[in-house]
């Protein structure tokens, strides 16, 4: 009997305590609970399905997704001694661009994944000209590509990615100039602006320059590739890549400290027997070209102080009516300075550089030499993951047509811009 009454207790207890929970969620929330109506369920399954829609995911649970990348938008002024302007656009130097990179682990030792990145612009300034503000609103697709990688045997990549002298000279900038004002900045810069000589329009500047990939010799780009990366050792990474029918390259690169000293190193040489994918000089010859370029930084960390400097050269191969033309492109540049921690927000990078052409048979000329210097300051803004920069550019130089020598009126820009990350 007395256990018949303890159970019917407790079933009393547990009647009252479901009603007046449900009388405390009507009187607390009214309002939802006429949203629900009789078919909550339904409802929070409908709000979920809208929140999935809007929401970056994985394809699967075995492969990962990171999104990253960046917009980098900057106001151009230029003035060629005759005409002068403002542009706003894209720095083509490092474009706008998203990135989806997805990474799978195999086992202990093996990975594979995969690379998407689309670059993107607003106005391109590579485009802009004295007669041009640069192509609008534009997609291209700058890698896609495939990776196995192994921590003991290295990475072997597929498809479209950066070539083994990809960045060549321009990944051995140490300091945070290797975005606004790298080994090839000069070039980018100039866009598709035309010479003047005395006041007179001619060909683009980047018709007198060498190399084919941003008019700076030694440097290859993004192609069509089959890439291996070993394993680093010491600080040291070799590369190779073949692809594009028919061109291969390799490279060696370095990254350490020693003492007080953060130092980054590469070298690398290429050849390309395609003219299909060879533009600028290359395109001059037969098609067929060889390149090779070595460049580094040297920082001095206690007090900020760098030198980055490095030498490149292509050699065209020339068709038979141009026998005993210069076949040769050659580049060196310099640039020093000093990034410190000056304010709390992040480091101040102030520098100054010079870069020297010397260029064979071009689109343009028989002969050229170009002189090229900048000096700026990049502010890092460490918890906006921004870099605000603003750079002052210089072009200048002479070159040689059927054996008559023209100066070249000097061409000025100031470039000011950001690059915010995400």
């Amino acid at each position: 009997m007395t256990a018949g009454l303890i159970q019917n207790s407790t079933r009393r207890l547990q009647s009252l305590t479901l009603l007046a929970l449900a009388g405390a969620m009507a009187a607390a929330s009214p309002a939802a609970a006429a949203d629900l109506g009789g078919n909550c369920c339904a409802d929070l399954e409908e709000r979920i399905a809208e929140l999935e829609s809007t929401t970056a995911r994985k394809g699967n649970r075995k492969v990962s997704l990171t999104i990253s990348g960046w917009v980098n938008e900057a106001v151009f002024a230029w003035d060629d001694g005759v005409e002068n302007n403002v542009y706003v656009g894209t720095n083509s130097l490092e474009q706008s661009r998203f990135r989806f990179v997805g990474d799978a682990k195999i086992d202990g030792d093996w990975s594979a994944g995969y690379t998407l990145e689309i670059g993107v612009f607003g106005a391109d300034s590579k485009a802009f000209a004295q007669d041009n503000t640069g192509s609008k609103n534009s997609l291209v697709t700058r890698k896609a590509s495939w990776f196995l990688k192994s921590k003991t045997f290295g990475k072997l990549t597929v498809g479209q990615d950066g070539t083994a002298t990809y960045h060549l000279l321009d990944d051995a900038d140490g300091a945070a100039t290797r975005n606004y004002a790298d080994a090839e900045a000069a070039a980018v810069a100039l866009g598709a602006f035309k010479t003047r000589s005395g006041g007179v329009l001619g060909a683009k500047w980047t018709d007198f320059m060498g190399g084919f990939n941003n008019a700076t010799p030694g440097q290859s780009g993004r192609r069509n590739v089959v890439r291996y990366d070993t394993p680093t050792f010491a600080g040291f990474t070799a590369t190779a890549a073949w692809g594009e029918d028919d061109m291969w390259d390799t490279s060696l690169t370095y990254k350490g400290e020693v003492g007080d000293f953060a130092l980054v190193g590469k070298l690398g040489y290429g050849e390309s027997t395609d003219p299909g994918v060879n533009g600028g000089q290359c395109a001059v010859g037969n098609g067929d070209c060889q390149w090779w370029g070595a460049a580094g930084t040297i920082m001095h960390n206690p007090t900020g102080l760098y030198v980055y400097a490095g030498y490149a050269e292509t050699h065209i191969d020339l068709t038979a009516a141009q026998v005993g033309a210069d076949d040769e492109a050659t580049t060196w540049f310099v640039q020093g300075g000093l990034e410190k921690k000056f304010f709390p927000i992040g480091k101040t990078t102030l520098f100054g550089e010079f870069r020297r052409d010397d260029v064979g048979l071009s689109k343009a000329a028989t002969g050229s030499e170009l002189d090229f210097w900048a000096a700026g300051v990049v502010q890092n803004v460490e918890n906006a993951a921004m870099d605000l920069y603003v750079i002052y550019r210089n072009a200048s130089g002479e070159a040689t047509t059927g054996g008559v020598k023209a100066n070249l009126d000097d061409l000025d820009m100031v470039i000011a811009g950001a690059k915010i990350q995400f």
